[in-house]
Protein backbone atom coordinates (compact mmCIF):
# COMPACT_ATOMS: atom_id res chain seq x y z
CA UNK A 1 0.00 0.00 0.00
CA UNK A 2 1.34 3.44 -0.88
CA UNK A 3 1.67 6.05 1.85
CA UNK A 4 -0.30 9.27 1.58
CA UNK A 5 1.80 12.41 1.61
CA UNK A 6 0.42 14.99 4.03
CA UNK A 7 0.86 18.62 3.01
CA UNK A 8 2.01 20.47 6.17
CA UNK A 9 1.29 23.81 4.47
CA UNK A 10 -2.40 22.94 4.54
CA UNK A 11 -2.02 21.30 7.95
CA UNK A 12 -0.77 24.56 9.43
CA UNK A 13 -4.28 25.97 9.32
CA UNK A 14 -5.76 22.99 11.17
CA UNK A 15 -3.33 22.93 14.10
CA UNK A 16 -0.33 24.99 15.20
CA UNK A 17 3.12 23.65 14.37
CA UNK A 18 5.27 23.78 17.47
CA UNK A 19 9.05 24.25 17.38
CA UNK A 20 9.39 20.52 17.97
CA UNK A 21 6.89 19.76 15.21
CA UNK A 22 8.74 22.09 12.86
CA UNK A 23 11.97 20.20 13.46
CA UNK A 24 10.10 16.95 12.77
CA UNK A 25 7.86 18.27 10.04
CA UNK A 26 9.09 21.44 8.38
CA UNK A 27 6.79 23.59 6.27
CA UNK A 28 6.22 21.87 3.00
CA UNK A 29 5.10 23.02 -0.38
CA UNK A 30 4.48 20.82 -3.38
CA UNK A 31 8.13 19.79 -3.57
CA UNK A 32 9.07 19.08 0.03
CA UNK A 33 10.66 20.54 3.11
CA UNK A 34 11.19 24.17 3.99
CA UNK A 35 12.52 26.42 1.25
CA UNK A 36 12.21 30.11 0.43
CA UNK A 37 9.27 29.67 -1.92
CA UNK A 38 7.37 27.40 0.48
CA UNK A 39 8.06 29.68 3.44
CA UNK A 40 7.03 32.76 1.48
CA UNK A 41 3.78 31.11 0.44
CA UNK A 42 3.08 30.07 4.02
CA UNK A 43 3.63 33.62 5.29
CA UNK A 44 1.51 35.13 2.53
CA UNK A 45 -1.34 32.77 3.37
CA UNK A 46 -1.07 33.84 7.01
CA UNK A 47 -1.54 37.47 5.99
CA UNK A 48 2.01 38.74 6.38
CA UNK A 49 2.49 39.92 2.81
CA UNK A 50 3.07 42.62 1.84
CA UNK A 51 5.35 43.67 4.67
CA UNK A 52 4.28 46.81 6.54
CA UNK A 53 6.28 50.00 6.30
CA UNK A 54 7.70 52.20 9.00
CA UNK A 55 8.78 50.93 12.41
CA UNK A 56 9.67 51.82 15.96
CA UNK A 57 13.35 50.84 15.73
CA UNK A 58 15.59 53.91 16.03
CA UNK A 59 18.82 52.02 15.30
CA UNK A 60 19.80 51.33 11.75
CA UNK A 61 23.60 51.23 11.34
CA UNK A 62 23.83 47.49 11.93
CA UNK A 63 27.18 47.90 13.70
CA UNK A 64 28.01 46.57 17.17
CA UNK A 65 27.16 48.99 19.99
CA UNK A 66 29.21 49.43 23.16
CA UNK A 67 27.95 47.25 26.01
CA UNK A 68 27.68 50.21 28.39
CA UNK A 69 25.35 51.96 25.94
CA UNK A 70 23.29 48.84 25.37
CA UNK A 71 22.89 48.05 29.06
CA UNK A 72 21.95 51.60 30.05
CA UNK A 73 19.34 51.95 27.31
CA UNK A 74 17.97 48.42 27.72
CA UNK A 75 17.33 49.15 31.39
CA UNK A 76 15.44 52.29 30.38
CA UNK A 77 13.35 50.27 27.93
CA UNK A 78 12.49 47.99 30.83
CA UNK A 79 12.08 44.58 29.20
CA UNK A 80 12.85 42.20 26.34
CA UNK A 81 10.15 40.34 24.41
CA UNK A 82 11.21 36.95 23.05
CA UNK A 83 9.09 34.24 21.45
CA UNK A 84 9.21 30.48 20.82
CA UNK A 85 12.11 29.65 23.15
CA UNK A 86 11.21 26.41 24.99
CA UNK A 87 13.07 26.27 28.33
CA UNK A 88 14.09 22.64 27.69
CA UNK A 89 15.37 23.30 24.15
CA UNK A 90 19.07 24.08 23.56
CA UNK A 91 19.32 25.19 27.22
CA UNK A 92 17.09 28.23 26.67
CA UNK A 93 15.77 27.90 30.22
CA UNK A 94 19.22 28.76 31.54
CA UNK A 95 19.77 31.53 28.97
CA UNK A 96 16.42 33.14 29.75
CA UNK A 97 17.21 33.06 33.47
CA UNK A 98 20.78 34.36 33.15
CA UNK A 99 20.04 37.44 31.00
CA UNK A 100 17.78 39.28 33.52
CA UNK A 101 20.09 38.35 36.38
CA UNK A 102 23.14 39.68 34.53
CA UNK A 103 21.68 42.88 33.08
CA UNK A 104 18.61 43.68 35.19
CA UNK A 105 16.30 43.51 32.15
CA UNK A 106 13.31 41.15 32.55
CA UNK A 107 12.23 38.86 29.70
CA UNK A 108 8.72 38.02 28.53
CA UNK A 109 9.03 34.78 26.54
CA UNK A 110 5.74 34.47 24.66
CA UNK A 111 4.41 31.20 23.17
CA UNK A 112 7.46 29.01 23.88
CA UNK A 113 6.47 26.25 21.45
CA UNK A 114 5.55 28.38 18.43
CA UNK A 115 7.04 27.51 15.04
CA UNK A 116 9.31 29.62 12.87
CA UNK A 117 6.36 30.59 10.68
CA UNK A 118 4.35 31.70 13.70
CA UNK A 119 7.31 33.72 14.96
CA UNK A 120 7.57 35.62 11.70
CA UNK A 121 3.81 36.14 11.58
CA UNK A 122 3.96 37.61 15.09
CA UNK A 123 6.27 40.38 13.86
CA UNK A 124 3.42 41.95 11.91
CA UNK A 125 0.46 40.64 13.94
CA UNK A 126 1.75 42.37 17.10
CA UNK A 127 3.36 45.34 15.44
CA UNK A 128 1.16 47.76 17.43
CA UNK A 129 1.30 45.82 20.70
CA UNK A 130 4.24 46.79 22.88
CA UNK A 131 3.66 43.88 25.24
CA UNK A 132 3.62 41.15 22.57
CA UNK A 133 5.68 42.38 19.61
CA UNK A 134 8.79 40.13 19.58
CA UNK A 135 12.03 42.06 19.83
CA UNK A 136 14.02 39.07 18.61
CA UNK A 137 13.22 35.72 17.01
CA UNK A 138 14.93 32.33 16.68
CA UNK A 139 13.93 30.84 13.32
CA UNK A 140 15.05 28.39 10.66
CA UNK A 141 17.27 29.76 7.87
CA UNK A 142 14.53 29.74 5.23
CA UNK A 143 12.31 31.89 7.42
CA UNK A 144 15.26 34.12 8.30
CA UNK A 145 15.83 34.75 4.59
CA UNK A 146 12.15 35.36 3.89
CA UNK A 147 12.01 37.84 6.77
CA UNK A 148 14.92 39.72 5.26
CA UNK A 149 13.27 39.79 1.85
CA UNK A 150 10.06 41.16 3.38
CA UNK A 151 11.90 43.87 5.31
CA UNK A 152 11.00 42.53 8.75
CA UNK A 153 14.48 42.54 10.31
CA UNK A 154 16.84 45.23 11.56
CA UNK A 155 20.51 44.48 10.83
CA UNK A 156 22.97 43.97 13.67
CA UNK A 157 26.52 42.64 13.59
CA UNK A 158 27.40 41.69 17.16
CA UNK A 159 30.84 42.19 18.69
CA UNK A 160 31.84 38.59 17.90
CA UNK A 161 30.67 38.80 14.28
CA UNK A 162 34.07 38.02 12.77
CA UNK A 163 34.30 34.66 14.61
CA UNK A 164 31.03 33.38 13.11
CA UNK A 165 31.45 31.30 9.91
CA UNK A 166 30.37 33.22 6.80
CA UNK A 167 28.09 30.36 5.73
CA UNK A 168 26.07 30.74 8.93
CA UNK A 169 25.21 34.45 8.79
CA UNK A 170 23.71 37.04 6.48
CA UNK A 171 26.56 39.22 5.15
CA UNK A 172 24.56 42.37 5.90
CA UNK A 173 23.72 41.29 9.44
CA UNK A 174 19.98 40.77 9.01
CA UNK A 175 20.18 37.32 10.60
CA UNK A 176 22.86 35.25 12.32
CA UNK A 177 23.04 31.54 13.04
CA UNK A 178 23.14 30.88 16.78
CA UNK A 179 23.41 27.11 17.24
CA UNK A 180 23.44 23.94 15.16
CA UNK A 181 23.20 20.18 15.32
CA UNK A 182 24.64 17.40 13.18
CA UNK A 183 23.19 14.01 12.34
CA UNK A 184 24.52 11.40 14.78
CA UNK A 185 24.17 7.74 15.76
CA UNK A 186 22.67 6.86 19.13
CA UNK A 187 22.86 3.23 20.28
CA UNK A 188 21.14 1.50 23.19
CA UNK A 189 24.13 -0.48 24.46
CA UNK A 190 21.95 -2.92 26.39
CA UNK A 191 21.09 -4.28 22.94
CA UNK A 192 23.80 -3.03 20.56
CA UNK A 193 27.01 -4.82 21.44
CA UNK A 194 29.33 -2.98 19.02
CA UNK A 195 28.87 0.73 18.36
CA UNK A 196 28.65 1.55 14.61
CA UNK A 197 31.36 4.03 13.64
CA UNK A 198 30.27 4.92 10.11
CA UNK A 199 27.38 4.56 7.70
CA UNK A 200 28.80 1.42 6.06
CA UNK A 201 28.67 -0.35 9.42
CA UNK A 202 24.89 -0.11 9.48
CA UNK A 203 24.68 -2.79 6.76
CA UNK A 204 26.31 -5.44 9.00
CA UNK A 205 24.16 -8.51 9.80
CA UNK A 206 24.44 -7.83 13.54
CA UNK A 207 22.24 -4.74 13.11
CA UNK A 208 19.22 -6.56 11.64
CA UNK A 209 15.96 -4.82 12.67
CA UNK A 210 17.87 -2.16 14.59
CA UNK A 211 18.41 0.93 12.41
CA UNK A 212 15.87 3.78 12.50
CA UNK A 213 15.58 7.41 11.45
CA UNK A 214 13.22 9.82 13.15
CA UNK A 215 10.18 9.61 10.88
CA UNK A 216 9.48 9.82 7.16
CA UNK A 217 12.06 12.01 5.37
CA UNK A 218 9.34 13.41 3.12
CA UNK A 219 7.86 15.22 6.12
CA UNK A 220 10.34 14.99 9.03
CA UNK A 221 13.34 17.31 8.96
CA UNK A 222 15.79 15.24 10.98
CA UNK A 223 14.90 12.09 9.02
CA UNK A 224 15.42 14.04 5.79
CA UNK A 225 18.84 15.19 6.98
CA UNK A 226 19.75 11.61 7.97
CA UNK A 227 19.13 10.49 4.38
CA UNK A 228 21.24 13.40 3.13
CA UNK A 229 24.07 12.54 5.51
CA UNK A 230 24.02 8.96 4.23
CA UNK A 231 24.28 10.34 0.69
CA UNK A 232 27.42 12.31 1.59
CA UNK A 233 28.99 9.09 2.89
CA UNK A 234 28.06 7.07 -0.19
CA UNK A 235 29.24 9.11 -3.16
CA UNK A 236 26.56 11.80 -3.04
CA UNK A 237 26.88 15.49 -2.25
CA UNK A 238 24.90 18.52 -1.15
CA UNK A 239 23.70 18.57 -4.77
CA UNK A 240 22.94 14.84 -4.96
CA UNK A 241 20.86 13.16 -2.23
CA UNK A 242 20.10 10.12 -4.40
CA UNK A 243 22.76 7.80 -2.93
CA UNK A 244 21.25 8.34 0.52
CA UNK A 245 17.87 7.08 -0.67
CA UNK A 246 19.57 4.07 -2.30
CA UNK A 247 21.47 3.40 0.93
CA UNK A 248 18.28 3.15 3.00
CA UNK A 249 16.61 1.09 0.29
CA UNK A 250 19.50 -1.36 0.66
CA UNK A 251 19.24 -1.38 4.47
CA UNK A 252 15.55 -2.18 4.13
CA UNK A 253 16.17 -4.95 1.61
CA UNK A 254 18.55 -6.71 4.01
CA UNK A 255 16.24 -6.20 6.99
CA UNK A 256 18.32 -3.69 8.96
CA UNK A 257 16.18 -0.56 8.48
CA UNK A 258 12.94 -0.29 10.46
CA UNK A 259 10.43 2.54 9.75
CA UNK A 260 9.79 3.49 13.39
CA UNK A 261 10.14 6.97 14.94
CA UNK A 262 13.04 7.47 17.36
CA UNK A 263 11.05 8.60 20.39
CA UNK A 264 13.02 8.40 23.67
CA UNK A 265 10.75 5.58 24.86
CA UNK A 266 11.41 3.60 21.66
CA UNK A 267 15.15 3.97 22.11
CA UNK A 268 15.13 3.08 25.80
CA UNK A 269 12.94 -0.01 25.47
CA UNK A 270 14.84 -1.26 22.41
CA UNK A 271 12.26 -0.74 19.67
CA UNK A 272 14.80 1.45 17.83
CA UNK A 273 18.17 0.31 19.21
CA UNK A 274 20.14 2.44 16.73
CA UNK A 275 18.61 5.90 16.30
CA UNK A 276 19.88 8.35 13.68
CA UNK A 277 18.95 11.94 14.52
CA UNK A 278 20.27 15.32 15.73
CA UNK A 279 23.21 15.00 18.10
CA UNK A 280 21.84 17.42 20.68
CA UNK A 281 18.61 15.45 20.99
CA UNK A 282 20.50 12.18 21.45
CA UNK A 283 22.88 13.73 23.98
CA UNK A 284 19.87 15.07 25.86
CA UNK A 285 18.33 11.58 25.90
CA UNK A 286 21.62 10.16 27.16
CA UNK A 287 21.51 12.54 30.10
CA UNK A 288 17.83 11.77 30.65
CA UNK A 289 18.41 7.99 30.66
CA UNK A 290 21.25 8.36 33.18
CA UNK A 291 22.68 4.97 32.23
CA UNK A 292 19.37 3.11 32.16
CA UNK A 293 19.85 2.17 29.43
CA UNK A 294 23.37 3.21 28.49
CA UNK A 295 23.16 5.33 25.34
CA UNK A 296 26.30 5.89 23.28
CA UNK A 297 26.25 8.87 20.92
CA UNK A 298 28.72 9.17 18.05
CA UNK A 299 29.19 11.31 14.97
CA UNK A 300 29.78 9.09 11.91
CA UNK A 301 33.31 9.31 10.54
CA UNK A 302 31.96 10.32 7.12
CA UNK A 303 28.80 12.01 5.90
CA UNK A 304 28.52 14.76 8.55
CA UNK A 305 25.71 17.21 7.84
CA UNK A 306 24.35 20.02 9.98
CA UNK A 307 21.25 22.15 10.43
CA UNK A 308 20.95 25.43 12.32
CA UNK A 309 18.65 28.12 13.72
CA UNK A 310 19.06 31.89 13.30
CA UNK A 311 18.58 34.99 15.43
CA UNK A 312 17.03 38.12 13.95
CA UNK A 313 15.88 41.44 15.44
CA UNK A 314 12.44 42.80 14.60
CA UNK A 315 12.44 46.02 12.60
CA UNK A 316 9.43 47.01 14.72
CA UNK A 317 11.02 46.23 18.09
CA UNK A 318 9.78 48.37 20.99
CA UNK A 319 12.95 47.47 22.91
CA UNK A 320 15.69 47.78 20.27
CA UNK A 321 18.57 48.19 22.71
CA UNK A 322 17.41 45.19 24.75
CA UNK A 323 17.19 43.15 21.53
CA UNK A 324 20.79 43.99 20.66
CA UNK A 325 21.91 43.33 24.22
CA UNK A 326 20.28 39.89 23.95
CA UNK A 327 22.29 39.17 20.80
CA UNK A 328 25.50 40.32 22.46
CA UNK A 329 24.75 37.98 25.35
CA UNK A 330 23.97 34.85 23.33
CA UNK A 331 26.97 35.38 21.03
CA UNK A 332 29.35 36.04 23.93
CA UNK A 333 31.55 33.18 25.17
CA UNK A 334 29.23 32.84 28.16
CA UNK A 335 26.07 32.57 26.07
CA UNK A 336 27.62 30.25 23.50
CA UNK A 337 28.81 27.89 26.23
CA UNK A 338 25.30 27.83 27.68
CA UNK A 339 23.99 26.52 24.34
CA UNK A 340 26.69 23.86 24.49
CA UNK A 341 25.61 22.88 28.00
CA UNK A 342 22.27 22.03 26.37
CA UNK A 343 24.20 19.91 23.82
CA UNK A 344 23.43 22.27 20.92
CA UNK A 345 26.64 23.34 19.21
CA UNK A 346 27.01 27.12 19.33
CA UNK A 347 27.78 28.85 16.07
CA UNK A 348 31.15 29.99 17.45
CA UNK A 349 32.11 26.45 18.50
CA UNK A 350 35.31 26.26 16.44
CA UNK A 351 36.46 29.61 17.80
CA UNK A 352 35.81 28.46 21.38
CA UNK A 353 37.76 25.26 20.77
CA UNK A 354 40.65 27.16 19.17
CA UNK A 355 40.92 29.46 22.19
CA UNK A 356 40.54 26.66 24.75
CA UNK A 357 37.35 28.10 26.21
CA UNK A 358 35.36 24.87 26.56
CA UNK A 359 35.65 23.41 30.10
CA UNK A 360 37.01 19.88 30.30
CA UNK A 361 33.93 18.79 32.27
CA UNK A 362 31.72 19.82 29.36
CA UNK A 363 34.03 18.43 26.68
CA UNK A 364 33.82 15.03 28.38
CA UNK A 365 30.07 14.90 27.71
CA UNK A 366 30.42 15.59 23.98
CA UNK A 367 31.76 13.78 20.93
CA UNK A 368 35.30 14.99 20.06
CA UNK A 369 35.51 18.43 18.46
CA UNK A 370 37.30 16.90 15.48
CA UNK A 371 34.12 15.02 14.58
CA UNK A 372 32.44 18.34 13.72
CA UNK A 373 35.30 19.86 11.75
CA UNK A 374 34.00 18.72 8.36
CA UNK A 375 30.29 19.29 8.92
CA UNK A 376 28.53 20.50 5.75
CA UNK A 377 25.59 22.92 5.77
CA UNK A 378 23.29 22.96 2.72
CA UNK A 379 21.92 26.14 1.21
CA UNK A 380 18.19 26.78 0.88
CA UNK A 381 18.40 26.10 -2.87
CA UNK A 382 20.16 22.79 -2.27
CA UNK A 383 17.55 21.85 0.33
CA UNK A 384 14.70 22.52 -2.09
CA UNK A 385 16.37 20.39 -4.76
CA UNK A 386 17.08 17.51 -2.38
CA UNK A 387 13.56 17.61 -0.93
CA UNK A 388 12.05 17.26 -4.40
CA UNK A 389 14.16 14.15 -5.05
CA UNK A 390 13.17 12.59 -1.72
CA UNK A 391 9.49 13.30 -2.40
CA UNK A 392 9.73 11.56 -5.75
CA UNK A 393 11.92 8.60 -4.85
CA UNK A 394 11.48 7.64 -1.18
CA UNK A 395 8.06 6.05 -1.73
CA UNK A 396 8.86 3.78 -4.68
CA UNK A 397 12.40 2.93 -3.58
CA UNK A 398 12.05 2.54 0.20
CA UNK A 399 8.40 2.43 1.27
CA UNK A 400 7.28 0.33 -1.69
CA UNK A 401 4.22 0.64 -3.88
Amino acid sequence: MSENIVDPQAMAFERPLTRRAMLKLGVQGGAGLVGISAAASFLAACGTSPAPTGGANPLSSGNAIAMSTLIANAKKEGRLNTIALPPDWANYGALLAAFPKKYGVPINNESPDDSSGQEVQAITSYRNNKNLEPDAVDVGPSFAQVGKQKGLWAPYRNANWDTIPASLKDPEGYWTGDYYGVVAFGANRHIVQTMPADWSDLAKPEYKNMVAIDGDPRSAQDAFMAVWAAALANGGSLDDIGPGIDFFAHLKSIGNFIPVDCYPANISKGTTPIAIMWDYLLLGYKKQFAGNPQLTVAIPSSGVIGGYYCQAISKYSYHPYAARLWEEFIYSDEGQLMYLEGFAHPVRFNDLVKRGKIPASLTAQLPPASAYANAQFPTVAQTNKAAAVVQAQWGPKVVGG
